[in-house]
């Protein structure tokens, strides 16, 4: 009698327990559906934002665009001093000594010439032709400019789709390990359950081992995630510290704005066309400026003597003027500006492919991300059915009415559906993010 009282409490007890479980994993069920809203909290500073800027710092790429402008700012400045008079000083000396009837020819050599002058040069060039070259240095300050947030687009997109690929194993460990204390908490009740013999040793055995895979499941994601997350950092150009810690860190939810596609024509993408376009004109001009008459005045002034008489004298000045203009060259002219007009038939070809390539990769963007939206609304309802499925396996596990298998069964069809969900979520964000590359 004492013996059918000591089960009777036994199995009291582990009903009680049973109840308390069965309140937790309901719980846990309801903060899975509800993750989605959980996880667009902030739990650390560090987020998207945070990466990108610090790419963009530490980037060689756009540091060597900015002084690549910074220098041709330079060369503006060096071309306008090249046009501005030219002073520079000399001084020249000979002396032609003569033995008996040997020696130079006086009346040519004077015996020696001595000068000392100051001489001022200044080429004469018409101001559209320095309009021309001043605009060829601008137009190559601009064509870096446009290439400056190309490749800022380039690093943003590289930079956005490694941290969401970092974000999905973040989500992916937060998840399986919320199903771990699940899988843990279930373990006590139904070793109970089993040394009560409402279970077969062999489906507590069963679940023992799904509950190991589960354990090796979250340590393979944690080892995933600090690869990528080393792999975010490294593209970030941030240095890892001298102990780094295997903890995983919290990541944000990145907020990822819907695109808004500007006319192609308008897009920093289109603007190389642009610009190879008017180089071109503008090399056909400084073709055409070589051929006009060049050019300028000159003066001089100082002591030039060879000391034959009165030295003191040989102070003076001249002045002078010179041009020179081509008149023939074998076509050269000709040559270069048929040179120019294949150079525009490439440029046109680039630019047709691309108006093409542009239409066709953002409209196929469009496209998968309506069909990833529209798959969410689909595994939303799936985990709907998934839940239910487990609490009623749940109601039934307490009395023994279910088997084990089963009940792993619907667990496994529930986290297959939640994992599904987390990696639609992530294609949906990476498609999100190719379509912002273009909308600029």
């Amino acid at each position: 009698m004492k013996k059918c009282i000591k089960t009777s409490n036994f199995l009291q007890n582990v009903f009680v327990s049973l109840s308390k479980q069965i309140l937790l994993m309901r719980k846990f069920l309801l903060s899975c559906l509800t993750m989605a809203s959980l996880i667009n909290q902030s739990f650390a500073q560090e987020g998207l934002d945070f990466y990108l800027s610090e790419a963009q710092g530490n980037s060689p790429l756009l540091k060597d665009y900015k002084n690549q402008v910074l220098l041709n700012q330079l060369d503006s400045l060096r071309l306008l001093a090249s046009f501005k008079p030219q002073v520079t000083a000399g001084t020249n000396n000979s002396y032609y000594p003569s033995l008996g009837s040997f020696g130079y020819d006086n009346a040519i050599s004077n015996g020696g010439n001595y000068s000392a002058q100051i001489f001022i040069n200044k080429p004469l060039i018409p101001k559209r032709n320095l309009a021309n070259q001043l605009e060829t240095i601008t137009l190559l300050s601009s064509g870096i400019q446009a290439n400056t947030k190309i490749s800022q687009q380039d690093l943003t997109r590289t930079i956005t789709a490694q941290y969401l690929i970092t974000y999905g194993d973040y989500l992916q460990i937060k998840f399986n390990q919320e199903v771990l204390e699940l899988f843990k908490n279930e373990e006590v009740i139904l070793k109970k359950l089993t040394q009560t013999n409402v279970y077969k040793q062999t489906e507590y055995l069963t679940f023992l081992v799904t509950l190991q895979q589960q354990e090796l499941q979250l340590k393979r994601l944690k080892i995933q995630f600090l690869n990528d997350f080393g792999t975010l950092n490294y593209l970030c150009g941030i240095a890892p510290e001298n102990n780094q810690s295997t903890q995983i860190t919290e990541i944000p939810t990145p907020n990822i704005p819907f695109p808004q596609l500007p006319e192609v024509r308008k897009s920093i993408f289109y603007r190389p066309y642009v610009f190879d376009s008017l180089k071109i004109r503008n090399s056909d001009r400084q073709i055409d400026f070589a051929y006009k008459i060049r050019g300028n005045v000159f003066a001089d002034g100082g002591f030039v003597s060879s000391f034959s008489m009165q030295p003191y004298y040989n102070f003076g000045v001249s002045l002078g003027f010179n041009a020179t203009i081509l008149l023939y060259d074998g076509r050269q002219r000709t040559i270069q500006h048929n040179k120019n007009k294949v150079a525009e038939l490439t440029r046109q070809n680039y630019r047709n492919f691309f108006l093409k390539q542009y239409t066709q990769q953002t409209s196929q963007l469009v496209q998968q991300l309506e069909l990833y939206e529209n798959l969410s609304v689909e595994m939303l309802d799936q985990l709907k059915y998934s839940q239910r499925l487990i609490e009623a396996n749940s109601r039934l596990i307490t009395t023994g009415d279910v088997r084990i298998v089963d009940y792993l069964l619907a667990t496994t069809n529930f986290l297959n559906a939640k994992n599904q969900i987390t990696l639609n979520e992530i294609n949906r964000l990476q498609i999100k993010n190719q379509l912002n590359y273009w909308n600029k």
